[in-house]
Formats: C-alpha cells, structure tokens, sequence
C-alpha cells in the first residue's frame, strides 16, 4: 500500500515535468504517460485493469466527462457558430471515410465478413477528446480550429457508440431501420446538448446560494456529473450534455438572459478560482486516465498489430486529404491547418466499444478487439510524433504542399 501511494505522489510531480518539457521539446506528456502505463502493466506485469475491478472504467469515464466539461467553458459562442460548418464536415467526412478505410482493411488484411469489419470501422470512426482537448490547449491551436476539433471528437463519440450499438442489434434481431439509426443519432446529440443547456442556466440561477455553504468549490463538477447520469440514464449522450453544459456557463450572455431582471439578478457566473480548479482536476485526472490507458492495451499477433499501423496510417493519409479541403480559407494558417490533420488519435470510446463484440459472441470479436487496442496505440504514438516533428523546416514543407499553404516566416518555426 505504501508503495502504491508513493507511486500516486511521484506521477503527479512526474506530469508536471511532462508538461514543462512538452513546452520545450514538443513531446507531448499523453504519450509517455502511454508508454509509463504500458510498461508498469503489459510489459512489466505490475498491475493490470482487472486489479482497478469497476473502478478502473469508472475513472476513465469520469475524466472524459471532466475534460470534455472543462473543454466546453474554453469555448466561445460566436466562434462556436462560425464553425459549425466545418465541424459538421470535418467529423462527418473523417468519421464516414475512417470506417470504409477500416471496414475495407479489416475484410481484406484479417478476413474479417462485412459485419464485424463494419464494428471495426465504427469502432475506429471516433477522434478522442481525452488526447485532443489537452494537446490544443497545449499546443494553443487557434480558436475557430481548436473549436471544431474539440467539437470533432464529441460528435464522432456519439456516433461511434450509437453505430456500435446498431450494429450489435443487427446481429442480434437480424434488422434495424435506418430511420431508427438516424433518429438515435439526433436524439442522443439535440436532447443533450438541451439537457446540458437548460442545465447550464439552472447551475447558475443557483450558484450563488450554493457558494453561501463551506467546500463547495467542487459542486459543480458535482452538478456535471448528476447531468451526465442523468442524460445518459434517459437514453442520451451524457458527454456532449457536459460539453453544452461547460458551453453554457461561460457563454450564459449569449442567451440573452440579462434582459429578464429577475434571473439576470440571480446569475452567478464562475470566476476565475473555479476555472483554475477545473483545469487542475483535468490535470490529475489526464494523468492517471492515460497510465490506466496503457496498462489496458492489450498486445496482439503481429499480423494484428502490421494491420493497425496500416490503418491508423490510411486515415492520417485520408485526414490530410479531407483537412485541405475542409480548411482551406486563408483564414487558416498552415500551422492550425497541420495540426487539425494531425490530431485525430483514438481512445476512451474506441477502448470500450471494442470489447462489446466479443462480449455478444460477434464472430471476430477478439481480432476487433485486439486490433482496436492497438489503433489507439498507434495512432496516440503516431499524433505525438507529428507534433514533435512539426518545428523542423522538412516538416512543415511537406505540410505546405500537402495542404496548399505557405510557410509563414516569423511563425511557423515557433512553437505554440
């Protein structure tokens, strides 16, 4: 025991270090934590997930919500509405290319049939926000991009679990209706995304009275997590509820709320020691999140392990295609317009979706899951090795032509 907290203590000032030489070498701390959790559990065998019991998934949740929460009060309305557009395209595009490339690789490479290569490729369709909402704060990606990849990988979550979920009914009852699909896919975003809104309002109609008990600096990362269970208990996705919800707190002015004098008087917004106590619970919660992470891996045959570099390169290929000519208003520099085609690494929701097949006796379900575990390797290692390369003058040539851009003298060079 004395052991285990000794460890707990030593990774926090461990993350810190991380995080300073991310500042000056460009490497990003998510992938040593990776690489510390992979070596502590597959490789070293000092611990594995079934030691963590319900727990470990339990924390793993917990961080996703708080950083998709944390995410959304980062963002701002008007730069919100400005890129719904590429949003939509960015993550549908990506989301709907992801899954043909996989599905295709997954029948050809791994003799998977047409339905578990199509779980495979949902399973891979999403982009993780537990890897990319810290690396945009890190790497200060400008705000309309860093927008709309925050917005990315909460939307192409929703529509992996939801297609996951389609699928395993197919294989259960033989049938589902595409009406019913797309009709689940709407609910689950519009109703939560409502659900986080009118949240949002209602937290700050009665933050202040709230602040009148002691040690309430927490409660409303307790009223996140009471929005999240209940969005997901109605049947809806509990984490774009805390992204609207993190939204709505810091952008209740937009709603136009101050022109009703009674609730415009009962607003309490958040200040500034909240914001930092968010930040910070993100901090600790990245940091074990991506230790539990890699002791979760698990190693497969290698003829596994070949076919996901594959893939994960396939879609880094497609994403550069598919960025170009999503961003390509000069409004973006080369530099925001790399990093969108960079950061599209796999996680939390590709972990878990890709033991449900196995799980209902899906025919391949150990290769998915095999092969899904070693995509989000891959493609976290593969995102931190962009990054640490993209300082270097070969680097963002290759990047300018790709994506029709030129080479900004004074800017380019320097890291964010």
């Amino acid at each position: 025991m004395s052991t285990t907290i000794l460890f707990i203590g030593l990774m926090v000032f461990f993350a810190h270090f991380l995080s300073l030489q991310f500042r000056k070498t460009n490497i990003p701390d998510v992938l040593v934590l990776v690489i510390v959790g992979i070596v502590l559990g597959p490789v070293l065998g000092f611990v594995s997930p079934a030691d963590f019991g319900k727990v470990g998934s339990l924390f793993a949740t917990i961080a996703l919500v708080v950083i998709l929460f944390e995410g959304g009060t980062t963002l701002d309305m008007n730069v919100l509405g400005k890129s719904l557009a590429s949003t939509g395209k960015l993550a549908l595009g990506c989301f709907l290319l992801t899954t043909l490339i996989v599905a295709a690789i997954g029948m050809y490479a791994l003799g998977l049939t047409v339905l578990p290569a199509a779980m495979l490729g949902l399973t891979l369709g999403s982009t993780s926000p537990a890897v990319i909402i810290p690396l945009v704060k890190a790497l200060r990606v400008s705000e309309k991009p860093a927008t709309v990849l925050v917005l990315e990988s909460a939307l192409t979550d929703v529509l992996s679990i939801v297609g996951v979920f389609a699928l395993l009914q197919v294989h259960n009852q033989g049938a589902v209706g595409a009406g019913h699909l797309v009709g689940s896919v709407l609910s689950a975003m519009v109703f939560a995304a409502v659900i986080g809104v009118l949240g949002g309002i209602g937290w700050l109609l009665v933050l202040g009275r709230v602040r009148d008990f002691p040690n309430t600096i927490s409660s409303t990362l307790a009223f996140v997590f009471i929005v999240y269970g209940a969005t997901e208990g109605l049947g809806f996705s509990g984490a774009i509820a805390s992204l609207a919800l993190g939204i709505t707190l810091t952008n209740f002015e937009k709603f136009k709320l101050n022109r009703i004098p009674s609730i415009d008087r009962n607003i309490v917004p958040l200040n500034e020691v909240d914001l930092i106590f968010y930040s910070e619970a993100v901090f600790l919660l990245k940091t074990y999140f991506f230790v539990y992470m890699g002791i979760s891996i698990h190693f497969g045959a290698v003829q596994i392990a070949v076919t996901a570099v594959a893939m994960v390169l396939a879609i880094y290929v497609m994403r550069i295609v598919l960025t170009r000519f999503v961003f390509r208003d000069p409004e973006y520099s080369l530099r925001d317009t790399a990093f969108t085609s960079m950061l599209a690494p796999k996680g939390l929701a590709a972990a878990v979706l890709a033991a449900l097949p196995l799980q209902y006796g899906v025919a391949g379900g150990e290769v998915i899951r095999d092969t899904t575990y070693m995509a989000v390797l891959f493609s976290i290692t593969l995102t931190a090795l962009l990054v640490m390369a993209y300082p270097s003058r070969f680097t963002q040539r290759f990047y300018s032509m790709s994506m029709g851009k030129p080479i900004a003298e004074k800017t380019e060079d320097q890291q964010s």
